[in-house]
């Protein structure tokens, strides 16, 4: 029998780029056709998609990976590698996710919500892709990018209309299992319930006139007790399903052998409800005394007076229940347009860290991406690398952090020595003393700042 999972895991990997192409065009009659090498397709993303017939997050329990397609290779006669196909994933409504600190990364609230958990790498371009006047035959081109992998953790808030809340014990099972299809485990000790049960209710429906019936979906959380809003007895685990619950319906254990009297049990679970958020003190609630085919003779405080085992007193409930509902979503309708939200995380900037004495890391996607060539020992994809890294501004980066001339820099898979004047960026020391300072600067430009002046 499937279970109600609220928590899981998920491993989102991204497609790979594929790979550019290096190609000339061999024609009959033709001479030096040049380049004609295709660009490789990009990955696939992984969405995380709100999807609301989804209840619970067991697919992700014994199955946490996902991964999406990668992009296929160029080819020659530039034609362009396919495109991998995006992975879209469907989560419950109300899914919360964390990263591996457990900071809230983002929280699908609303139906149809989509978040980008992981971002396919770029394909490469091709050697056609590099034609200039002064680079007529390009022998290079860029190596695909990898997709992102990540791990994230994944929590379920339940977006039930009414939640039962009581002790341990108080009938909320007995309740559901009365009014609804649920079948929870039902057993005369505390703690029974451990995961939250969901149950759908019909009310008012007319023979052969399905649609004139008010239907809202019922929780059963499991017991909570005395200093469950600082998390004691997995309180916070409980607690975080009532969050967006409309209707609150409070039992109170009425029986001889109850741990407390109705009067404290209320007392004690509005304080918690409170504690732990309180506009929840301020949702629409009933309190029905539970358990009245065993109760003490005295009065309890509650709005209704009910037998779970029995039925007494249920149908009441259940219409009073609906009233509130209803009322409840025509309010939240009034008060609300929603509108789809698509989530993108926030690119990471280019940094720069010192990894030793002497030595520096450049990190950031957009810096990785520049050196992304599959024939790092050219001159020419070398002279490329130049170009991008000064146009991320990762030469005024170094000098800001302090890097001299002749320390060793790192970016992705390229390690090299960096000068500040230098024509090739310090990938090839020969260049800073062929030429002179005033030839440099002029065929090249600068690379670095105005403190070479002096």
């Amino acid at each position: 029998m499937s279970a109600f999972v609220d928590s899981a895991q998920l491993h989102a990997k991204a497609g790979d780029g594929g790979a550019g192409c290096v190609s000339f065009r061999r024609e009959a009659h033709v001479a030096k056709g040049g380049p004609d090498g295709g660009d490789g397709g990009r990955g696939g993303d992984v969405w995380l998609v709100a999807d609301p017939n989804q209840a619970s997050l067991l697919g992700f329990r014994d199955h946490p990976f996902r991964r999406a397609t990668d992009g296929a290779h160029g080819t020659s006669k530039r034609q362009h590698g396919a495109r991998g196909q995006d992975l879209l994933v469907s989560v419950p409504v109300g899914t919360v996710v964390h990263d591996r600190e457990g900071n809230v990364v983002v929280d699908l609230a609303g139906p149809g919500d989509r978040w980008r958990a992981a971002e396919g790498g770029l394909g490469g371009a091709g050697n056609a892709r590099f034609l200039s006047n002064r680079r007529r035959a390009p022998a290079f081109a860029e190596q695909g990018e990898v997709g992102e992998e990540q791990w994230f953790d994944l929590e379920l808030k339940l977006r039930a209309d009414v939640a039962l809340i009581g002790f341990p014990n108080v009938g909320k099972s007995t309740l559901i299992a009365r009014v609804s299809a649920a079948r929870p485990k039902i057993a005369d000790y505390p703690f029974t319930t451990l995961v939250p049960n969901l149950g759908v209710v019909r009310v008012g429906e007319r023979s052969g006139r399905p649609d004139d019936a008010t239907e809202f979906v019922m929780a059963d959380i499991p017991g909570l007790i005395e200093g469950a809003a600082q998390g004691r007895g997995l309180g916070h685990d409980f607690l975080r399903h009532v969050e967006n619950a409309k209707v609150l319906c409070v039992l109170l254990d009425r029986s001889v052998g109850a741990p407390m009297a109705p009067e404290e049990q209320l007392r004690v679970l509005l304080r918690e409800l409170g504690e732990y958020q309180a506009d929840l003190l301020e949702r629409p609630r009933v309190v029905v005394g539970s358990k009245s085919d065993v109760a003490d003779a005295a009065d309890s405080p509650g709005d209704l007076a009910i037998s779970a085992l029995t039925g007494d007193g249920v149908r009441p409930l259940v219409a009073r229940l609906a009233g509130l509902v209803t009322e409840a979503r025509r309010e939240a309708a009034e008060a609300s347009d929603y509108e789809v939200v698509i989530h993108r995380p926030i690119q990471d900037d280019v940094e720069v860290t010192a990894a030793g004495p002497n030595s520096w890391v450049v990190s950031g996607r957009s810096a990785v991406r520049a050196v992304r060539f599959q024939d790092l020992t050219d001159d020419e994809a070398l002279a490329e690398i130049v170009k991008r890294l000064r146009a991320l501004g990762v030469d005024r980066l170094l000098t800001r952090a302090g890097a001299l001339d002749g320390d060793l820099v790192q970016v992705g898979p390229l390690s090299f020595e960096w000068w500040r004047d230098a024509v090739g960026a310090g990938l090839d020391r020969g260049d800073h003393h062929r030429a002179t300072r005033r030839e440099r600067l002029a065929r090249h430009g600068r690379l670095g700042t105005d403190d070479d002046e002096a």
